[in-house]
């Protein structure tokens, strides 16, 4: 299935770097071929490095393992 992006944020990590973070969902099909009911949401930086969701507003860089919080 096609990712759609929904969203667009800011975080920030300890040393006080930005990044900007997309937010994509991407609906997902059942066994039977009918679309599932909750969508799976994923994160990437604008530069396509994939983020992982720690909860609240915690976010992970997968590639380097730095955390960074989301700019309210």
């Amino acid at each position: 299935m096609t990712a759609v992006l929904v969203g667009q944020f800011h975080a920030r990590d300890a040393e006080g770097r930005i990044y900007p973070v997309h937010e994509f969902q991407e609906a997902t099909l059942e066994a039977d071929g009918s679309a599932a009911s909750l969508p799976i949401t994923t994160y990437k930086l604008a530069i396509g490095d994939k983020v992982n969701h720690l909860g609240d507003n915690r976010f992970e860089l997968a590639r380097s393992g730095v955390e960074i919080i989301r700019i309210p």
